[in-house]
């Protein structure tokens, strides 16, 4: 397989993308293929600089990352849990690189444990970033998409929003209310892209496969017996770029998983910068 190299003159040349939950894993592969075709890019996270996290991965690296390839990008640290931190993003990302032309919803704050023992603060908190952020973003950046009659929002959704099945005799992993996040966002996705398809805005989601990141790792989700399940990180980068230049016209409202979605297209996944 040939190297991954920016192409400043790519699909995505002269297109402005903000991606958040950016500082590592899916996020980061996804600021990173977006730049490689031409994007510029606004990554954004609460984790900047090295030991802010207990988990690997930061903003700063995820933007050394992209410029040291010849790609074009900076960060803005947020907590995407605040309505002035969304807000700074968007102002900061026009301010910068001019009228948002691609939003990727991909971040999320995430707590698995029983509903009789989950605490309202962390109920609120999950749904305030895993739902009404994107929703209050793309709020923010639909105006100018509207106005322009173009524009993509890709939101980053999970299996869990599927609804379990039965029997359910089996005590299950604490995942309830992030299942309850997941598919809240699927409906949202599914609403918008019925409201705004007229306007030239394609919405859709992507849900990864099982892919190995700091993650998914501190919740065990990868461990010996689901180890063989695991997903190559760039199916899912390579699921949203294609997302993120789709025709409205013939995708949009769409809910995919990366790896049959891609089949679907024919296309195997690029490698990333």
């Amino acid at each position: 397989m040939a190297a991954a190299k920016v192409n400043k003159n790519g699909e995505l040349a002269g297109k402005v993308a903000i991606v958040t939950g950016a500082s590592r894993g899916i996020g980061a592969a996804i600021a990173a293929r977006l730049a490689q075709e031409g994007a510029r890019v606004v990554a954004t996270a609460r984790t900047a600089e090295d030991g802010e996290s207990r988990l690997s991965g930061t903003l700063a690296e995820t933007i050394a990352r992209i410029n040291h390839a010849g790609g074009e990008a900076r960060f803005v640290k947020a907590d995407l849990a605040q309505r002035e931190d969304r807000e700074l993003l968007v102002e900061t990302t026009v301010a910068s690189y001019g009228p948002v032309d691609i939003l990727v919803n991909n971040a999320a704050v995430t707590y698995f444990m029983p509903v009789v023992d989950f605490p309202e603060k962390r109920f609120k908190l999950m749904m305030e970033v895993q739902v009404y952020a994107p929703f209050h973003l793309s709020q923010l950046v639909l105006p100018s998409m509207k106005e322009r009659h173009t524009g993509w929002i890709v939101n980053i959704s999970s299996g869990a929003g599927i609804h379990p099945k039965p029997p359910y005799m089996a005590a299950g992993r604490g995942g309830t209310v992030y299942g309850m996040c997941k598919a809240a966002l699927e409906r949202f996705t599914t609403g918008l892209a019925s409201e705004v398809a007229v306007d030239g805005v394609a919405v859709n989601v992507v849900s990864p496969g099982l892919v190995e990141t700091p993650g998914t790792l501190l919740h065990n989700l990868v461990n010996d017996n689901t180890r063989e399940r695991v997903q190559p990180i760039e199916y899912i980068s390579e699921a949203v770029f294609q997302l993120s230049k789709c025709d409205v016209k013939t995708m949009t409202g769409r809910i995919d998983y990366a790896a049959p979605f891609l089949k679907e297209l024919k296309l195997e996944p690029a490698p990333i910068i």
